[in-house]
């Protein structure tokens, strides 16, 4: 078995490895146009900032590495122009020596990867503005900050590249202006989780310019800034430009094979991994994977199903049944002192597909609050409103985020429905957790919404309410008004001193409950249905209501 391997990284190397790992006779080859076939570059923006002092960390595995531990042939800068599926050969270019020639393969498997998206703006190949994909790119920026020593710098796209290098340039006392065409910051989160994000940008001091794009870049003869353009009519000079757009899947090769492209724009896949052409394969950030809550196509560049996709085309080449089970989209990122992560489908997709759904916010300490340097976790849960089925989740804070997202990722892959959450039991001491982490919380307000054992309004349906027939109620403490703010309607009854204010409300009213997060609006709901009103209860609370409000 002859097995030809095109691009490296996460998927054309995990799949080279397994590959020896199931076969001592099996020749493999790897093909890499670049200049290095194994490296982090999702570390890339961290070695920018400094957070990884020495650039040979980001070098996992070199040709020498391959050829002595795994008798892999890798063979550096050299291209493939040609694929010919009559006759299993590749026609391959040596940058090194200029030589075409062509080699045979049983068995083929493409890991082109994906490109920076470079739109057709005038200027952009001007000195001074760049892309980061891998390590050649983070050299050239490196070099331009060591000779040039900006003061500014102008980062375009605020998607995860895009915020890692705005902190990693930030670091290094460079001044930032980031530009996102869109509303918000992290578009795999919903706008009032990613509001968070644009608060610390901000008190970062990043002139983050949401709703505004690039249009035109000039030079100035003589002069070394950059004169930008924006869509808006606003122009800004900056010493350096960064783009980070997005990524496209590399399609050239696959295109001119005539592989089939899927809808979504990658390479179209089975479940084995296999392309349209037989005994043609091809992992990672080049093909569409099937989504898991819809089992719709999509794009999902991420390391981790790059990495799994490579282990079972590789079983797969080698004669195996091995199916990829769908992917989940989890990812997290870190900006500045903030984590957000995801996993699942988000609010915004679930209405485009017209899916049903319901969601619950739950704002918790990381730990339990009265031991010291507890944070604040805020946890979105999306989940069917019949069956429990979770569709999605996002949480952001500074601390346990990760694990707050890794185990709802677990229990979606397992099937676990919102009462399960409620039911799984984690590790506790006061220093790592609560007795019920957000996680239970969460499972919690879900199952009793789920079995009616609460009722819940939105940030809309407060913003909506009609005076006719409804009234807000806000259960905080005077204090809590005084020093975090209040909605500016309705009654104000702290929680502890509802039932001797009960007259008060009105019973020919539906009461909506708000409190600072949510719990105390449950406590209160609670009272008032069994004394006969009819209610509901804000979830996550006023919290929810200011990040709702302020990514309006």
């Amino acid at each position: 078995m002859k097995i030809v391997i095109v691009g490296g990284v996460a998927g054309g190397a995990s799949s080279a490895v397994r590959a020896r790992r199931l076969s001592e006779t099996a020749e493999i080859i790897m093909l890499e146009k670049g200049s290095y076939v194994s490296f982090a570059n999702c570390g890339l923006p961290y070695h920018i900032g400094g957070d990884i002092p020495k650039r040979e960390s980001l070098v996992l595995k070199t040709p020498e590495d391959f050829q002595q531990r795994f008798k892999i042939d890798v063979r550096l800068q050299h291209e493939v122009l040609n694929i010919n599926t009559n006759a299993k050969t590749l026609q391959i270019k040596n940058a090194l020596t200029g030589n075409i020639y062509t080699e045979s393969w049983d068995r083929l498997l493409l890991s082109t990867g994906a490109s920076p998206v470079v739109p057709p703006i005038p200027g952009l190949h001007r000195p001074g503005v760049f892309t980061l994909r891998s390590l050649s790119d983070m050299d050239n920026i490196l070099a331009h900050i060591e000779h040039r020593h900006p003061q500014h710098a102008t980062v375009v796209g605020g998607g995860f590249i895009g915020l890692e290098v705005m902190e990693a340039l930030s670091h290094r006392g460079i001044a930032v202006t980031l530009l996102e065409q869109g509303t918000q910051v992290m578009t795999p989160v919903d706008a009032e989780m990613a509001e968070v994000l644009h608060q610390e940008i901000r008190q970062h001091d990043v002139d983050l310019r949401l709703r505004t794009g690039l249009t035109e870049i000039a030079q100035i003869n003589g002069e070394d800034k950059l004169h930008i353009t924006l869509n808006n009519g606003e122009t800004l000079s900056t010493d350096m430009i960064v783009l980070a757009i997005g990524v496209k899947p590399e399609l050239t090769l696959a295109k001119n094979t005539g592989l089939a492209i899927g809808q979504s724009g990658g390479i179209q896949v089975d479940e084995y991994m296999e392309t349209s052409v037989p005994g043609i394969y091809a992992v990672g950030d080049v093909v569409e994977t099937t989504e898991w809550v819809t089992s719709k196509s999509t794009l999902i560049p991420l390391a981790g199903p790059a990495n799994r996709q490579g282990r079972i085309a590789a079983e797969n080449m080698l004669g195996g049944k091995r199916r990829y089970p769908h992917s989940q989209g989890t990812a997290i990122c870190k900006v500045f002192d903030y984590a957000i992560a995801s996993v699942g489908l988000n609010e915004k997709t679930l209405r485009r597909d017209n899916l049903c759904y319901e969601k619950v916010f739950v704002h918790a300490a990381d730990h339990a609050s009265y031991y010291p340097g507890s944070q604040t976790i805020s946890l979105k849960l999306l989940f069917e409103p019949v069956s429990g089925t979770i569709l999605g989740a996002q949480a952001v804070g500074k601390r346990g985020i990760d694990k707050a997202i890794d185990v709802l990722a677990v229990a979606q892959r397992a099937g676990l429905n919102v009462d399960d959450l409620e039911n799984l039991e984690f590790a506790y001491a006061p220093p790592f957790n609560s007795a019920r982490s957000v996680v239970n919380q969460i499972g919690m307000v879900a199952s009793n919404v789920l079995h009616g054992g609460t009722r819940i309004c939105h940030v809309d349906d407060i913003q909506r309410l009609d005076p006719e027939r409804q009234i807000l109620v806000d259960v905080r403490t005077l204090e809590e008004l005084k020093n975090l703010g209040e909605f500016g309607l309705g009654l104000h009854i702290p929680l502890d001193e509802l039932r001797q204010r009960i007259n008060e409300l009105p019973k020919n009213k539906e009461i909506l409950i708000a409190c600072q997060s949510g719990l105390r609006g449950h406590v209160a709901w609670r009272i008032l249905t069994h004394l006969g009103f009819q209610a509901r209860n804000l979830t996550g609370g006023y919290k929810t209501w200011l990040m709702v409000n302020a990514s309006r």
